[in-house]
C-alpha cells in the first residue's frame, strides 16, 4: 500500500504512521520525495483498514499496489533506481550507459589482465570474469575457484576496474563478496530463492538475469527476492530466452526492455553475447539494446577467442570491442545517455 502524505507533513508526522504501520506487524517503507514523502505498508495490506489512515489529516491519499512485486514495482518507488558499482566504478542508471565487459571465465592472471586493459582502454567501466562456472556439462571447465577470485581482486587494484563475477551457490556468497564489487546471478539460478535471499542480505550490487524459459513477470519477482532480503542494489539483466529459433543460441528479447521500464524502477541491462551466441551479432544487438532503452550491456571479450575454455565462438576480440564502443560512442548521446 502507498500512502501520500500532504506536502506540510513533517517528520514527525511521518514516523507517527510509520510507528502504527509497525504496530500491526507489517514492514514500513520511508520514502522522501522532491513534492510528497511517501509512506508503503508491505504485508496483508486488510490489516490497515483498522487503523483508518485516510482519515489521518495528514494523509492526502491512499493506494494498493497492484503489482506482486512491491518493492520492485514503479508504482511504490516511480523515480528510477541508480546502482554504484562500487567505489571505483561509475553507476548503472540515471542516464548513463553502463559497458561490462571482459571473458566468460577467468583462465590466467595474463589472459584476464590483458583483456581488462584492452576493454579499459576502449572505455569499458567494469570488467566481468566468472571465477565458478555453472556448465551443462560436467566435464567442462568449472572455473579457477577462490584462485580465479584473486586473479579479479588483483586485475581490478592494477586497472581500477570494479569486478563483475557470478555466483552459484549459498556457500559461495561469503567468499564472493570478500573479492568482487557485485555479485551476478545467473539465468540458471534465477528462481534459486535461497541464493537470491543471500546476495539480498548483503549491500552488494547483483546483477540478476532472466531465466532461459522466465517471464518478465518471473524475473521480477526474483528480483522482488533480493529487495525483500534489504539489497536494493539490483540490476535486471536480459540475456535472451529459449525459442523454436535455431540461428541464434538464444532469442534476445528486446521487448522485455521497455516493458520493465514501465512496470519496475530498476535499472535494466543487455547482454547480446549469451542473447545470439553468435560474436557477429554481438555488436548489431548491443546498439539495439540502447536503442531500446537499456541502461547499459554486459558482453564477453577475449584476447584469443580461440582458445577461449568457455563461450569462445560468442566472445569479441578487443578490436572487435574497441569498434563497438566507438560506435555506441556516437549512437548513445543522440538516445539521451551519456557512454561515462
Amino acid at each position: 500500500m502507498i500512502i501520500v502524505l500532504r506536502p506540510h507533513a513533517t517528520k514527525a508526522h511521518a514516523d507517527e504512521l510509520l510507528d502504527k504501520i509497525a504496530s500491526l506487524g507489517l514492514k514500513p517503507l520511508y520514502m522522501p520525495g522532491t513534492e510528497r514523502v511517501v509512506l508503503g505498508a508491505l504485508g496483508d495490506e486488510r490489516e490497515l483498514d483498522s487503523l483508518h489512515l485516510e482519515n489521518h489529516p495528514m494523509v492526502e491519499s491512499i493506494q494498493r499496489v497492484l503489482a506482486p512485486y512491491k518493492l520492485v514495482s514503479r508504482e511504490l518507488h516511480p523515480h528510477d533506481t541508480i546502482v554504484s558499482l562500487g567505489t571505483n566504478g561509475g553507476a548503472v542508471g540515471g542516464g548513463r550507459f553502463t559497458v561490462i565487459a571482459g571473458p566468460c571465465a577467468v583462465e590466467s592472471l595474463e589472459q584476464l589482465m590483458g583483456t581488462a586493459e584492452a576493454i579499459k582502454a576502449a572505455g569499458a567501466h567494469a570488467l566481468r570474469g566468472g571465477a565458478y562456472k555453472p556448465r551443462t556439462s560436467p566435464y567442462a571447465f568449472q572455473g579457477l575457484g577462490e584462485a580465479g577470485l584473486k586473479i579479479l581482486q588483483q586485475v581490478s587494484k592494477a586497472t581500477g576496474l570494479p569486478v563483475v563475477t557470478e555466483v552459484i551457490e549459498v556457500a559461495d556468497v561469503e567468499i564472493v563478496d570478500r573479492y568482487a564489487d557485485a555479485f551476478q546471478v545467473g539465468a540458471r539460478n534465477m528462481q534459486n530463492f535461497r541464493l537470491l535471499q543471500a546476495v539480498g542480505q548483503s549491500r552488494k550490487p547483483v546483477i540478476l538475469k532472466r531465466g532461459m524459459a522466465a517471464k518478465v513477470d518471473d524475473l521480477l519477482m526474483a528480483a522482488e527476492y533480493v529487495l525483500a532480503e534489504g539489497n536494493p542494489n539490483v540490476i535486471l539483466c536480459e540475456r535472451g530466452i529459449k525459442t523454436f529459433e535455431t540461428a541464434t543460441r538464444n532469442t534476445l528479447d528486446l521487448n522485455a526492455i521497455p516493458v520493465i521500464k514501465l512496470r519496475s524502477h530498476l535499472p535494466v541491462i543487455v547482454d547480446p553475447s549469451h542473447g545470439t551466441g553468435v560474436r557477429e551479432l554481438v555488436a548489431p544487438m548491443a546498439r539495439a539494446g540502447a536503442a531500446c532503452g537499456a541502461d547499459g550491456i554486459i558482453v564477453e571479450v577475449h584476447p584469443h577467442p580461440e582458445a577461449a575454455l568457455s563461450d569462445g565462438k560468442q566472445s569479441l576480440y578487443p578490436a572487435q570491442f574497441d569498434a563497438m564502443m566507438r560506435e555506441l560512442a556516437s549512437l548513445v548521446p543522440v538516445l539521451g545517455k551519456t557512454l561515462a
